[in-house]
């Protein structure tokens, strides 16, 4: 392994987010000599980035940690138009009202990981203040000439989709130019001399490191980390349930600490040092463990994320729930005034699902409350669970699974706590 000058980029090989660059050499001497500004750009397709976003957060992270100033760019105009980059099929056209609505919602995740205070203070810009102003006569006459379809068709992800003989939209085939434009316009503004991402971005990187040497006298270099996947194979930052969202009132803090501590066991080393502060050479020193060794490590990775995402303030609430739920006790439910309905207002570590009380009092199948929860996907689901001995309801194991549970079933402070496995927990709540 190389050895750098430069802190930022040795942190970044000692973490292993190092995979692809751009004359690393010459890279390792700038960042050595002094502080850069550096950028990663995000499109905004929802309302909150996902775990699968979080190596690229980390580096950002990382860099300012060392001085060097990240500019965040989020793809204003480019969502409007997709990055083709490892896709099937186009992605849906969304509104410029939904556009902001999700940056707003994404800034919130950054606001948690970055500084945008002090004298490196990250920045967050938008490419629609500038693609958005910009002719498509100018944008073919000034750069379009500097890109040859041949170079266009030779990058790995246009050549996989293509080899997969799916649609290729012309619009989607202008992407990598937008792209590379954004790098130009930042290095000419704020003198951006980086630009990292996954390594699914690798073609259009290039597309923009090569524009800039081509117009601008400035250095440029790209960087790129692995796209990581679970031991299982999984993609990162999905799981059988969906997204694991990084906003909270998309994925509640507990899920997304269960999400950690559910890391399989030959990954636990490997995602603290890239999703974590701790140092490498402290988490070299547990490389090994196993047994109930291992189970600390997981629940020490659990914290250490779900603290950056979400504060340390929400780790006393999470411990106390899992220790109540994995000791027999009773689950501690805070009430916290009531609705307009006059329905109690549940505050829980765990996941609130509202259900009518007039069908609870009518009773209701065990598999039917199951599937409530959304625990499970479907009714066919909830039975199979049911009938394996998975499903528990106030922690009593549920034998029949056309057993009907009536009001008898609420427990204080108004609610029915339903389990599926070890792991999956979540509360009904009967109301008016």
């Amino acid at each position: 392994m190389k050895k750098f000058k430069s802190p930022f980029l040795q942190e970044l090989q000692d973490r292993g987010f190092i995979y692809q660059s751009t004359d690393l050499e010459a890279l390792d001497d700038l960042t050595s000599k002094g502080p850069i500004t550096f950028y990663i750009g995000f499109d905004a397709t929802a309302k909150s980035l996902h775990v699968g976003s979080l190596m690229t957060i980390m580096m950002m992270r990382i860099g300012q940690k060392h001085g060097h100033k990240p500019i965040v760019l989020m793809g204003g105009a480019t969502t409007k138009i997709g990055d083709p980059t490892g896709k099937d099929k186009s992605r849906p056209v969304i509104t410029d009202e939904m556009v902001n609505e999700n940056i707003a919602g994404i800034q919130q995740v950054f606001n948690k990981f970055l500084s945008f205070e002090d004298t490196a203070g990250a920045i967050l810009l938008n490419n629609d203040d500038w693609l958005g102003k910009m002719g498509y006569m100018e944008l073919l006459r000034d750069y379009g000439r500097h890109f040859t379809v041949n170079r266009m068709l030779s990058f790995e992800s246009v050549k996989q989709r293509l080899e997969r003989e799916q649609p290729m939209t012309f619009l989607e085939f202008n992407y990598m130019i937008l792209q590379a434009y954004d790098f130009l316009e930042l290095n000419r503004k704020y003198d951006c001399a980086l630009q990292m991402g996954g390594s699914d971005q690798w073609g259009n990187i290039i597309n923009g490191v090569e524009l800039v040497r081509r117009l601008e006298t400035k250095p440029s270099y790209g960087l790129t980390c692995p796209l990581i996947t679970t031991a299982s194979g999984k993609k990162m930052g999905k799981t059988e349930d969906g997204a694991v969202w990084m906003n909270p009132d998309m994925l509640t803090p507990y899920d997304y600490w269960q999400y950690w501590r559910n890391t399989e066991d030959v990954d636990v080393t490997r995602f603290m040092k890239y999703f974590t502060d701790l140092s490498p050479a402290e988490i070299n020193k547990y490389e090994g463990v196993d047994g109930a060794e291992l189970n600390k490590l997981k629940v020490l990775l659990a914290d250490e994320a779900t603290k950056m995402a979400h504060g340390a303030d929400c780790l006393k609430d999470i411990h106390n729930t899992i220790s109540q739920m994995f000791g027999g006790q009773d689950l501690d439910v805070e009430v916290a005034g009531k609705d307009d309905a006059g329905n109690p207002i549940l505050k829980s570590a765990l996941p609130v699902i509202q259900v009518p009380l007039a069908d609870v009092q009518a009773g209701i199948p065990a598999f039917v409350l199951v599937v409530q929860t959304g625990l499970v996907a479907s009714n066919g689901e909830a039975r199979r669970m049911i009938r394996g001995g998975g499903c528990k309801i106030n922690d009593q194991k549920i034998e029949d699974e056309n057993a009907v549970y009536d009001a008898s079933a609420i427990q204080e402070p108004g609610i029915i706590k339903i389990s599926v496995g070890k792991k999956k927990h979540a509360l009904i709540q009967p109301v008016k």
